[in-house]
């Protein structure tokens, strides 16, 4: 894939980069290196100072830098707004809490006595230059996500974003140069995919973090396993969003479109299976289908346009081939189902809802990445948890209910790494953010996020 932007709106290339040369990899990884020796031993509150001037630089740049992202992968401008807002959020709440999160731990010293210290700590330090994989659908997001608590860690960050957001990512880089940090803490990577391998196995890179496809956090963490080194994976998601018969239906339809929609309808953690029970499954059905049937599908840079184009014409392929194969086999489409006319030259595709839907059929099991929903009856709150588990990703889910009793059993039983009640899945820097089975492993955000990548050291103290 080249390293180029492409409008995906209108298919036009805008600007195309070229690869960084294996000489100048090795100049980054080294600059990597040399950073690394000293801004792991600056204080939190030279850190804190630090992320605060970045946090301002973007909060004063977030409507220049979300008109390169709307370019770049075609979210909706006002979607692009909130993002960069979020991630200044982020940064403000990692500069604000890092230093408690990674407080000594103090065990009691009746608790280690047997060991024959006379007291021990536990200390949070750094590991390196963690190499971060990102995907081009929160471009801005999935890197502060991780940048923020790594750099307040004292660890230095390298950037492989992913190929279509070019612009963007060389924006980062020099974000945390204006904010301060020192030469080398924070690079961008213009590199294929095909770079990574080696990258991940040089000595002076401590640990990998990737948001991507299912064979790229395979490929990955296969080369990171065979180096012993530490990954953080957040991979597909296929959420259930599950409806009670006590659930509000109106407010459950509602949000349903949103959490369908959301970024066009290329984000892991959107809503993609709607499991509905039957006592309330038709006013749900026709409520949802009639708010996804209203939405305006446009020009992303337009303030009333509510679904975009999807970001490359493979991925609306994509979405098109599991469609196709789900009608043939026998869903019915309630609405939308095609390309909107009017709309050549870009990647759109008309928000979709399918039912009917079939253990043989591919949507079943796959990723719908655009705005295509599955739409399924059950009659039963067994059925629902079990539908709502058929799936190799756990990444997260929603569950609509009054009922006690009913949360307590979805919490306990869906298998993923969140289950938000009445409200659709977001994540937020105070949270843990990660899946289970396919959808990955460990975590990001909260204090979680910040000690994935640190060393938890003991301290022994003898007597």
């Amino acid at each position: 894939m080249p390293i180029a932007t492409v409008n995906p709106a209108t298919g036009e290339t805008l600007k195309t980069f070229d690869a960084l040369t294996p000489e100048e990899v090795e100049q980054r990884l080294a600059a990597a290196e040399a950073a690394y020796r000293t801004h792991r031993l600056t204080s939190f509150a030279d850190r804190t100072a630090l992320m605060e001037r970045a946090a301002d630089l973007l909060e004063a740049d977030a409507d220049d830098v979300a008109r390169t992202m709307t370019l770049e992968m075609g979210k909706p401008l006002k979607a692009a707004r909130a993002e960069a807002a979020k991630c200044v959020k982020a940064m403000r709440w990692y500069a604000a809490n890092a230093e408690s999160l990674l407080a000594d731990e103090h065990p009691e010293p009746r608790d280690v006595a047997d060991s024959g210290a006379a007291r021990a700590v536990v200390r949070y330090r750094p590991i390196g230059s963690v190499l971060a994989v990102m995907p081009w659908n929160f471009p801005l997001w999935q890197v502060v996500r991780f940048a923020a608590p790594a750099l307040m860690a004292g660890n230095v960050g390298l950037l492989k974003h992913a190929s279509n957001v070019p612009q963007t990512a060389l924006y980062l880089e020099e974000l945390f140069r204006r904010a301060g940090y020192p030469e080398g803490c924070f690079q961008t990577l213009l590199i294929g995919s095909g770079a990574v391998e080696g990258i991940l196995r040089d000595p002076r890179v401590a640990a990998a973090t990737l948001t991507g496809s299912e064979p790229a956090g395979r490929a990955v963490a296969s080369t990171a396993g065979d180096e012993v080194k530490k990954t953080v994976l957040e991979l597909g998601g296929s959420d259930p969003y599950v409806v009670l018969p006590s659930a509000d239906v109106e407010q459950a339809a509602a949000t349903a479109v949103t959490a369908r929609v959301q970024n066009n309808g290329q984000s892991c953690i959107a809503a993609k299976r709607f499991i509905v029970h039957a006592d309330v499954h038709d006013e749900f059905r026709d409520r949802f289908v009639a708010g996804m049937r209203e939405l305006t599908v446009g020009d992303p840079m337009d303030e009333g346009t509510d679904v975009g184009p999807l970001s490359s014409e493979q991925g609306r392929k994509d979405l098109e081939e599991l469609v196709d194969d789900a009608v043939a086999k026998g869903a019915t489409v309630l609405c939308g189902g095609a390309r909107p006319e009017g709309r050549d030259g870009g990647w759109f595709y008309e928000p979709t809802v399918l039912t009917g839907i079939t253990e043989d059929m591919r949507i079943h099991r796959e990723e719908a990445f655009g705005p295509v929903a599955t739409l399924y009856r059950v009659e039963s709150l067994d059925e629902a948890v079990e539908l709502a588990n058929d799936t190799p990703f756990g990444l997260s889910s929603n569950v609509w209910t009054r009922d006690d009793a009913d949360i307590e059993r979805c919490v306990r039983d869906i298998q993923a790494g969140g289950v938000f009640v009445n409200g659709m899945t977001a994540s937020h820097p105070g949270l843990p953010f990660g899946g289970a089975k396919r959808s990955g492993y460990g975590r990001e955000l909260a204090g979680e996020g910040i000690r994935e990548f640190c060393n938890p050291t003991t301290v022994w103290y003898g007597k």
